[in-house]
């Protein structure tokens, strides 16, 4: 089947009017339904284009009619499918990229020499040069034997390359390229770089191929279209080229499993575990970045929302203030008001003003300069789906109290950017281990549904005060909506309904106990309460470690001894293969050497956790 007409042509000729030049052909070739690629220079034209072979012939007939071009010295080729994707007319400041300014053909032409002749010159073993301008992908596809390769990936390296060819200047030179036209530049360089004879194949290997076959090469002809290469008789060769990494692939990788077309090739291929890795460090470089300085450590004027819910429409703007946010002094709000710095459509409002339920407000901090946080964030796997993270603590998920700019989801924007990475669940601040992302709102929404319909599993690690008596337990206390005086939410019975699962792993003779625990509820602090309310607080919580506390910090300061829960893992339905997956970290410092892997492994795989049979103390990593 020759359904398609390829034709290649090139002139180097001054040309003025390119605009207009331009447009006219894009036009022509709309019109014809052609594809390929025109470039257009005030040097010349190159061009390759392919259609029906009609098309094709009024395509050419149309350029001869313009002066410039009625010279034009075109090859042509056959093929059963299109070859291009689409059709390009574009202006460059070169038809063919050199990067050398006072090489010009159109002046200063190098002889060349006809395919005849250079056939008969090779036929009598005449003393000359072949030189082979073209890149090492196009050489390793076929070559005329005994030449000598450029050693060049791109022909702008050409100039540079020449001075490593350790050639004989005083023995002709001919250089050949596919079509010709790399010649019409590399010819006129090396006469002018003191070689006394040089010719450049008329027409390149193709008119070769075209007007004497393919005696003295080996092998087939690279060309830059989906053929790949065409054979002596211009014909599509079997050849195949990976365009990842422009491997020439026999017929051997071409069935290998590592094969993609468009994507890698055997010679390219990295393994998905590596190629993760890879990512991996690209990210944690990245995070390293934008953490140096911290993103709040620069003063700027922090501008904090204040959403009116609908329970407290008529309340007095200090009550609702003092309501949502028990953590904060009245007196301090009240300093905020007096100064204006809260304020409702730029206007500054009262303490005693009263609210409408939806009512936006700011509350406007001038100058402000966060806490530090711990910025040792550690990817554990990424996809096109998810982000995986090892948060550290103390470091906030999301904006809240002291911190707006130093947080996990601020980081990671900072990283991802365009994108906006999406926590599907909270830690607290001082709380350590896995955070799941959704790279998008589709993924969000998809494991949203999980969460509702309590399908995904989290598992927990914590040290606690005491010896709990029994080996397993579960916690049903309802936990207040709301936080109360000191900022602390307790157990209530008129609160929401939570669960807790609980396992002692190992009762140390310190008066501290290791646990596994699996909340089947995710209230805010929701297994600090319930650990506290049983009578067995988190070794080094700040707010539910005893019964009173004034004046204390929720979120701690790096450096200070850690609150004593990590989030071990957590099992999801990846959102897009629907596949159960497990997503794991490292133990925490403080539990290292309190628990044994195998034990580990043991009660995880009893509580239907799987942890992968390979792990290695004191790793625990994803299955």
């Amino acid at each position: 089947m020759t359904d398609f007409v390829n034709v290649a042509a090139y002139r180097f000729v001054a040309l003025d009017g390119l605009p207009e030049l331009r447009e006219s052909l894009r036009q022509t070739t709309r019109t014809l339904n052609l594809k390929g690629t025109i470039l257009l220079s005030r040097e010349g034209i190159n061009l390759f284009v392919a259609g029906p072979n009609l098309a094709i012939d009024q395509f050419l007939e149309s350029l001869s009619r313009r002066p410039e071009f009625h010279k034009l010295e075109v090859k042509r080729s056959p093929s059963g499918l299109q070859p291009f994707n689409r059709m390009l007319v574009k202006i460059k400041s070169e038809i063919i990229s050199f990067g050398v300014p006072d090489v010009d053909p159109i002046r200063h032409a190098a002889p060349r020499i006809s395919p005849a002749l250079l056939k008969q010159w090779l036929d009598e073993k005449r003393e000359v040069t072949l030189l082979d301008v073209r890149n090492i992908y196009e050489i390793e596809v076929g070559t005329f034997a005994g030449a000598v390769p450029a050693g060049i990936d791109h022909f702008r390296q050409f100039p540079q390359a020449v001075a490593a060819l350790n050639l004989d200047p005083k023995t002709p030179l001919v250089m050949f390229c596919t079509g010709g036209i790399r010649c019409e530049k590399a010819a006129p360089f090396m006469l002018r770089n003191g070689f006394a004879e040089v010719y450049h194949l008329d027409g390149g290997i193709l008119k070769y191929f075209e007007e004497v076959g393919g005696e003295h090469y080996t092998g087939e002809c690279f060309v830059f279209d989906k053929r790949v290469a065409l054979d002596p008789s211009l014909l599509e060769a079997e050849t195949a080229l990976c365009y990842a990494c422009q491997s020439v692939l026999s017929p051997r990788d071409r069935q290998s499993q590592h094969y993609q077309p468009g994507h890698w090739c055997p010679h390219c291929y990295i393994d998905p575990d590596e190629q993760l890795r890879r990512l991996i460090d690209r990210r944690q470089r990245q995070i390293a970045q934008v953490t140096s300085p911290l993103p709040g450590s620069q003063p700027y004027d922090n501008i904090r929302p204040l959403n009116v819910a609908a329970t407290f429409d008529g309340y007095q703007l200090i009550e609702f203030l003092a309501a949502t946010h028990p953590q904060i002094q009245r007196t301090d709000w009240l300093k905020s008001i007096d100064e204006g710095r809260i304020q409702s459509n730029r206007r500054p409002l009262s303490a005693t003003e009263l609210l409408r339920g939806g009512q936006r407000m700011v509350h406007l901090i001038p100058q402000t300069v966060e806490p530090p946080v711990a910025v040792d964030i550690r990817v554990l796997f990424e996809d096109s789906s998810l982000i995986v993270v090892d948060k550290p603590a103390p470091l906030p998920v999301h904006p809240c109290g002291r911190f707006n700019r130093n947080t996990l989801v601020r980081i990671l924007d900072l990283v991802y950017r365009p994108l906006f990475p999406r926590p599907q669940h909270r830690l607290d601040a001082n709380t350590t281990g896995v955070v799941v992302l959704a790279k998008s709102r589709r993924i969000a929404a998809q494991l949203q549904a999980q969460f509702e319909l309590k399908t995904i599993r989290k598992t927990y690690l914590a040290k606690v005060q005491g010896h709990p008596t029994p080996d397993a337990f579960t916690i049903n206390q309802r936990i207040s909506v709301r936080p109360r005086d000191g900022g602390r939410r307790v157990a209530d019975e008129s609160g929401v309904p939570c669960q807790t699962h609980i396992r002692v792993l190992s009762r140390i003779d310190d008066g501290t106990s290791l646990l596994l625990i699996h909340p089947l509820t995710g209230r805010t602090n929701q297994i600090r309460i319930h650990l506290w309310d049983f009578g067995h607080p988190i070794v080094g919580d700040p707010i539910y470690g005893v019964a009173e506390q004034e004046g204390v910090c929720q979120t701690m300061a790096p450096g200070d001894a850690p609150m004593c829960l990590h989030h071990l893992q957590m099992q999801i339905q990846h959102p897009a293969n629907g596949t159960d997956t497990i997503f794991a970290t490292d133990l925490p410092r403080w539990a290292r050497g309190l628990v044994s892997v195998e034990q580990l492994i043991a009660v995880l795989n009893e509580s239907s956790i799987c942890v992968s049979d390979d792990t290695v103390a004191p790793s625990m990593r994803c299955d």
